[in-house]
């Protein structure tokens, strides 16, 4: 039995929950994980998108049975996310992982902060 994979699994469990309670997606737990079992940033992202699909089409299962979905603002929001999604994934291709780092910590804490301190 591999024990990695049985990891790797209990690793999805948790982002899986932590996404579907904050609504994140999963990605701010995802990338940090993949990021230290070695991946290059460009692979971290792409894999984590893998995961987080997966993740995301069983958490909207769950809240539309709790009829937590407004569908009309889902769906505005995602078709406008497709054009951002392209730009960001050709963006991440032009910076080195250690950059990648910087920049994803530094959006970590400035959304920590804001959630931290609004009222």
């Amino acid at each position: 039995m591999d024990y990695h994979m049985i990891a790797y699994a209990f690793l999805g469990v948790l982002t899986g929950l932590a996404a579907s309670f904050t609504g994140l997606g999963g990605g701010f737990l995802m990338v940090p994980i993949l990021l230290f079992l070695g991946y290059p940033a460009q692979k971290a992202v792409g894999t984590s998108f893998l995961a987080i699909v997966v993740i995301s089409i069983s958490a909207l299962v769950a809240h539309n049975k709790l009829a937590n979905v407004d569908y009309k603002m889902g769906l505005l929001l995602g078709f406008g996310g497709i054009m951002g999604a392209q730009i960001g994934a050709r963006l991440v291709e032009h910076i080195t992982t250690a950059q990648f780092k910087r920049i994803f910590a530094f959006i970590l804490l400035g959304l920590a902060c804001y959630l931290f301190f609004k009222k």
